[in-house]
């Protein structure tokens, strides 16, 4: 692991600063968190001012090469979330027939919480076996997956994310796999120069493409997103692919308004434009591109006219967001979720691969940024198999009905999981343990159905989290307390999804209660359950190096730069450093660019992209218009919020107190649904109530409902759990309607109705910001 010393960073930083000093009676820690809190960053930057084991204030840290100081809302309010009144930091339990009784919880020691964790441990694997245990998963902490720790912790082979289609994320990768033999790319915004955008080797995208992505509000993916706002200062232009208007749209040279769900056919007509055009770098599809010609005939299949009807974008918009990319030297790409939220995602997904490729813009200074081979190996899939063993890993649920999506991602498939819950084939499962994972308020489509399988059919199970969920409160037996990103050491990188620009380290500042990092937690639980696993571990800082660092590095050593930048290559292809045997070319069998998939077409699947109307869609399912004529999306990242996390935070909260349900002043007047009055939205899977925000943020035909929604400030006890099912939009989205592979699931592209209600389900917000400082006081 190479690195850029500090010192070449711009001279406007406070460079001279140690990893930890003291000043004006304070110790100032400076750190790069991940989380909690709910984030998905880059290793943000920050000094966090301490006195007596206390955090009294945050900044943003200037020595970040990336962040350069510049902090979001959940950073800045990250003290407030540390010493929330309803914050749990130690470890608690219950007996199982108090489950779902939020008063029934009683603090104990760590000792007796894993004494409870593995006497019930010893009990179902030896009735069950191991795989009656299921691992919930959820956005990875310490900047990562919980793969490793928690197969090694439990030894099982079903660790699952409950996204139906895990469509967040691994659609895109698994994806990118296939065509380019690396992990996602994200764009090249100069993290990993010492000079940043002003560095040598470095240029300034000229056109930038924003598809379903919202960088300012989530830094997705480890995308630092305000690199945005400093590339277009520096003359980038933006074509933003979005339904909704947001701040990056309103200020981009052309906004593809499309149908959501439509992704695939925008894509494939804009490649038929390039290629029929002759836009294309004809040097780099030659000789770095596989099956071009096949593609150039397949999208003939989409000319502009057909994709204008089908995405309602007009046709001349498409044209010129076709030729303004292909014309740019150098252009970038940030796709995001969206794409990942439709059963037809990876097909999109494809097509924008191939967009990147065919216009040469691959591993180019100022466009996608490719990972080298070496990059993640520590971490996905590390001690899966070793922990777990083959004969249990051919055990793993969905393996036999979407092969390529459990061995892709060592993962258990959503839908079947949820299956056997409910009818306890081909095993039963009884044993659960959350790990970053909410997923009755956050995660599971038709949440319902889930905790009541769940509570059918698990006999024991414990949670990690820094604050009590309804999935937790309604299914576990032990509550073990997680420290924030403050207060742990770990590792995080910055654009870990591509090509990774540093690597950061969370030094901890301070402690709380008795609250553990989820790996020191998973060391000390998988010491007692698996003690075989973990005895080549002195302590789980050793830990820390062997599947954070490989051993590269030593935490406790490096943690004192802080970050380090990692040397950045381009044109790796023409290198070797793309390839497990360092030939030229890409980690493909055909070591090119597979626009053409060879991976795709071993899997059963069509080599090349295809255009395919989501399930329920004005086009697909016309007799369903009358009764739901709306398309419904859903799930926009928010500034206050970070999936299902940070509700309890008051000032998070104060920045959106309420669901919103956005909806067009037209359909509103029609409707005669009044700004900010609660409403209800349903379809044939089930409703949610959500208060409207009445703007032209969303086209006439267009619902949009946030996610994640739940009211900690309410009764947790059953049935209510904290109101999690009220305004709970994943509701009206449906499991099983996955894509061929099993990736991809409909959270976007649904069909819905919506009326006014007279109720009033106002949280008074006055009422616990006052409750909250009379406890902070």
């Amino acid at each position: 692991m190479s690195t850029v010393k500090l010192d070449t960073l711009a001279a406007v930083n406070d460079l001279g600063k140690p990893w930890r000093y003291e000043e004006d009676g304070l110790t100032v820690t400076r750190t790069a968190v991940w989380s909690p809190p709910g984030c998905h960053p880059v290793g943000c930057g920050l000094k966090l001012y301490t006195k007596d084991n206390k955090l009294v204030r945050v900044e943003g840290d200037e020595n970040h090469p990336v962040t350069q100081g510049r902090l979001c809302v959940r950073c800045i309010s990250l003290k407030d979330y540390v010493y929330n009144k309803s914050r749990i930091t130690y470890p608690m339990k219950r007996e199982r027939q108090y489950r779902g009784q939020a008063d029934k919880w009683e603090r104990c020691t760590w000792d007796e919480a894993i004494d409870i964790i593995e006497k019930n441990y010893r009990e179902i694997t030896a009735k069950y076996g191991r795989e009656s245990i299921i691992l919930f998963a959820g956005t990875g902490r310490e900047g990562g997956t919980l793969n490793p720790y928690g197969s090694m912790m439990l030894g099982t082979p079903n660790y699952t994310y409950t996204q139906s289609g895990y469509a967040c994320y691994v659609p895109r990768l698994a994806g990118t796999a296939y065509m380019l033999g690396v992990t996602y790319p994200e764009i090249d915004y100069a993290g990993g120069l010492p000079g940043r955008y002003d560095d040598p080797e470095y240029q300034v995208p000229e056109v930038l493409v924003l598809w379903g992505k919202a960088p300012l509000e989530s830094n997705g993916d480890g995308f630092f997103g305000h690199a945005v706002v400093d590339l277009m200062k520096r003359g980038t232009r933006l074509i933003v692919v979005d339904p909704r208007v947001n701040w990056l749209a309103s200020r981009a040279d052309v906004h593809l308004r499309l149908r959501s769900g439509t992704d695939a056919a925008l894509g494939m007509a804009m490649l038929n434009v390039i290629i029929s055009e002759d836009l294309y770098d004809h040097d780099f599809v030659k000789y770095w591109c596989y099956g071009f010609e096949e593609l150039r005939e397949r999208v003939k299949e989409m000319p502009v006219e057909k994709a204008a009807e089908i995405t309602g974008i007009p046709a001349a918009k498409i044209v010129e967001a076709a030729r303004m990319y292909a014309a740019a030297t150098p252009a970038a790409m940030q796709w995001g979720l969206a794409i990942d939220q439709k059963a037809n995602g990876m097909q999109a997904g494809q097509c924008i691969v191939a967009l990147m490729a065919i216009t040469g813009n691959v591993d180019v200074p100022g466009g996608q940024i490719l990972a080298d081979i070496n990059f993640g190996l520590n971490e996905v899939g590390f001690g899966i198999e070793e922990g777990v063993g083959k004969e249990l890993m051919d055990k793993m649920i969905g393996l036999d009905k979407y092969p390529v999506y459990c061995n892709t991602i060592l993962n258990a498939h959503a839908d079947m999981m949820l299956e056997t819950c409910e009818t306890g084939k081909p095993y039963p499962i009884k044993f659960g343990f959350y790990a970053g994972n909410n997923l009755m308020s956050c995660t599971s489509a038709e949440p319902k159905r889930w905790h009541d399988a769940l509570v059918k059919t698990l006999d024991f199970c414990f949670t990690i989290d820094c604050f009590m969920t309804p999935s937790a409160e309604a299914t576990c037996e032990v509550f073990l307390p997680l420290a924030a990103a403050a207060e742990e050491d770990g590792v995080s990188f910055t654009h870990y999804s591509g090509s990774p620009v540093t690597t950061n380290f969370m030094n901890q500042a301070f402690t709380t209660g008795e609250a553990l990092s989820d790996i020191e937690a998973c060391f000390k639980v998988g010491k007692r359950l698996n003690p075989h696993m973990f005895e080549e571990y002195q302590d789980y800082h050793d830990f820390i190096d062997h599947l954070r660092l490989s051993r590269k590095l030593r935490f406790e050593e490096a943690k004192k730069e802080v970050t380090i930048q990692r040397d950045v290559k381009y044109y790796k292809y023409e290198t070797g450093d793309l390839r497990m045997d360092h030939s030229p070319g890409f980690n493909t069998p055909t070591g090119k660019v597979e626009l053409y998939s060879t991976v795709f077409e071993q899997f059963g699947e069509d080599p090349l992209p295809y255009y395919e109307e989501p399930q329920y869609s004005p086009v697909n399912t016309p007799e369903l218009l009358a009764q739901y004529p709306f398309v419904l999306t859903t799930g926009a990242r928010t500034f206050a919020f970070f999936h299902s996390e940070n509700r309890q935070v008051p000032y998070c909260r104060e920045l959106n107190p309420d669901p919103l349900l956005e909806i067009n002043p037209k359909t509103a007047k029609r409707l005669g649904i009044a700004n900010r009055q609660w409403c209800e939205v349903w379809n044939q899977f089930g409703s949610a109530k959500l208060k409207a925000k009445v703007s032209e943020v969303v086209d006439e035909q267009t619902i949009h409902a946030q996610h994640g929604w739940w009211f900690p400030e309410e009764e947790g006890s059953e049935p209510n759990l904290y109101g999690t099912f009220r305004s709970n939009i994943n509701n009206l989205v449906p499991n099983f309607h996955t894509g061929k592979l099993g990736f991809g699931a409909p959270f976007k592209c649904l069909l819905c109705n919506v009326k006014p209600l007279d109720e009033n389900l106002d949280t008074d917000m006055n009422e616990v910001w006052e409750k909250f400082k009379r406890e902070d006081q």
